[in-house]
């Protein structure tokens, strides 16, 4: 697939068949998000991978929970109380895996460049056929003590995107695209 066929067509899926995906498929997307620009050059990240959907069908279930549990103290999230509580709800859509980027300390410009490297990982998928979504949601659960530690994280690392990845079910339909808005463009 073409880059501009890969840019134009990307969309984020929500229903992934189960198949596994290989550990150098994982590897391979991982290493084409590493080749991100970043400030200074300092590659300020570091990449976690979670496999299995049973697995990260109980990440979701804990993530709810926490979610749920947490709403009082975050109240941008109470739009979403009823998929919180509604068990049939994965939030990662049935994937067979996700792979978190996190920021390590020391960067200028982490959260960017992490940003950066994390759509590099989704244009690599997509030019290989595969779907992915960022589930900003598990962010939250992985700020807590328990799961960083039961994970390996390291005390100063911040998840900036976690992304499923994997095989869709059905095609991402297309997305009606606003044209830039351009405040200024100076001759």
């Amino acid at each position: 697939m073409e880059l501009r066929e890969a840019i134009y067509s990307r969309r984020s899926v929500r229903a992934y068949s189960a198949e596994p995906l290989s550990r150098e498929t994982l590897e391979e997307l991982m290493q084409a998000a590493v080749q991100a620009p970043t400030a200074m050059n300092l590659q300020p990240w570091a990449f976690g991978v979670i496999e299995g959907v049973e697995r990260l069908r109980a990440y979701s279930d804990r993530t709810k929970a926490y979610l749920l549990d947490n709403l009082h103290s975050l109240p941008g999230l109470e739009q979403y109380r009823e998929l919180f509580a509604n068990p049939d709800t994965n939030l990662f859509y049935g994937a067979p895996a996700l792979v978190v980027i996190f920021a390590k300390p020391g960067g200028v410009a982490p959260d960017f460049d992490c940003a950066m490297a994390a759509q590099n990982l989704m244009l690599a998928a997509r030019a290989e056929g595969l779907g992915t979504c960022w589930i900003g949601f598990f962010a939250f659960l992985l700020n807590q003590a328990e799961v960083r530690q039961e994970l390996g994280v390291p005390e100063d690392y911040r998840p900036i995107a976690p992304i499923i990845v994997g095989h869709p079910l059905q095609p991402a339909e297309p997305v009606e695209k606003a044209a830039p808005q351009v405040i200024f463009w100076q001759e």
